[in-house]
């Protein structure tokens, strides 16, 4: 009987190629400080020997799992679905996998922070969206592997997210220009992992009244549950019953602004004839129901948290004493967010003009 057929190691690839086993195994995950040249040879040598690459023989040379796991709140949001979906093919094309903890609820919490499963399963962690104590920052601290903030920012630690406050300040600079000096702004309560954009982006309103010399009024500013038909109703007739009710409403996203839209076809409120509304995030519903908004990419925020995970998994971004400033400046990374004006904001009513038909001034 023929003795059985060894099968290729990476230590044969090595050999035929000419380089360390280390080389060959960042070579075939893909990471990025291989030169071109080396790259041809090791995908070559392995090619010639048939070698299939083993997950478990590269961990033990490398000590690398191969995985980048994500900690998210829920995957039932439009924001996660697009960003894990464009975050998957860039870890794929390094030859990483992914992992996902979805952690609902204060159990599942506990047990995630407990456990810290991700030390041993993953060679670095995303946290998306996901409001966390002090103490629980410093528990992933301790995990010692790269660890990156999706969608907000953390001061000292990796971060990509977009610029909430330039976003809702461009927003309301938008409603002031056609005229609106009363202008509602409506944020979401109980939307757990969204609290970083959320109050970013009252801030950017706030700071947009302020630059115009409009006072903030605080009784224009509600707190409504996202998918909540009554109280988004009860929401907006305490603002129509103001003594002043606002003739805009900024949602600060699109489904909240979707269900004030409703709201508002209900009362026999024309938009954007009698009420001009804007949304922010320029979901797939906000062209469904044309609604003008504020528009940024969790496809391109997932891509750069995968672009940045790897970077940092592959060591070429560790911070040097003499460049401290600059490595910490490339790890926060912030996008843009663009303005769609559509067909749901216009000019201020003409009922809200004053006795000389000119638009009232800040």
């Amino acid at each position: 009987m023929p003795p059985a057929q060894r099968h290729p190691t990476m230590a044969d690839v090595a050999e035929r190629a000419g380089v360390s086993t280390s080389t060959v195994s960042r070579t075939l995950r893909g990471l990025t400080t291989v030169s071109p040249e080396v790259r041809a040879r090791v995908e070559q040598a392995a090619r010639e020997l048939n070698f299939a690459v083993s997950r478990q023989a590269a961990s033990l040379v490398t000590g690398k799992t191969g995985t980048v796991a994500v900690l998210v709140p829920t995957l039932n949001a439009w924001f996660m679905g697009s960003a894990l979906s464009s975050l998957a093919p860039v870890l794929r094309a390094a030859g990483m996998e992914l992992t996902v903890y979805v952690i609902p609820d204060l159990a599942e919490r506990t047990s995630f922070f407990d456990r810290l499963p991700a030390r041993r399963n993953a060679d670095a962690l995303l946290v998306f969206s996901f409001d966390l104590t002090e103490e629980e920052t410093d528990r992933l601290d301790t995990l010692g592997m790269p660890v990156i903030y999706v969608s907000q920012h953390v001061d000292g630690r990796p971060s990509v997210y977009v610029d909430d406050v330039a976003g809702a300040l461009h927003g309301t600079r938008h409603l002031l220009n056609l005229g609106h000096r009363r202008i509602a702004f409506i944020k979401t309560v109980g939307a757990s992992g969204f609290s970083f954009s959320s109050n970013e982006r009252l801030l950017g309103y706030q700071q947009a009244l302020t630059e115009a010399s409009v006072p903030l009024d605080e009784n224009l500013v509600a707190g409504l549950p996202v998918g909540d038909k009554r109280a988004t109703a009860e929401a907006l007739g305490k603002l129509l019953s103001l003594r002043e009710p606002p003739t805009a409403v900024f949602a600060e996203q699109d489904e909240v602004a979707v269900a004030v839209l409703r709201a508002l076809r209900r009362t026999h409120i024309e938009v954007p004839t009698q009420m001009s509304v804007l949304g922010f995030d320029d979901q797939p519903v906000a062209d469904w129901f044309d609604l003008s908004t504020i528009a940024q990419s969790p496809s391109d925020i997932g891509r750069e948290a995968g672009r940045l995970a790897l970077r940092l998994i592959d060591g070429s971004e560790a911070d040097q004493p003499d460049q401290a400033d600059q490595a910490d400046h490339k790890q926060h990374i912030v996008l843009p967010t663009h303005l769609i004006p559509r067909a749901t904001t216009a000019p201020v009513p003409h009922g809200d003009r004053d006795a000389d038909g000119e638009l009232p001034r800040a």
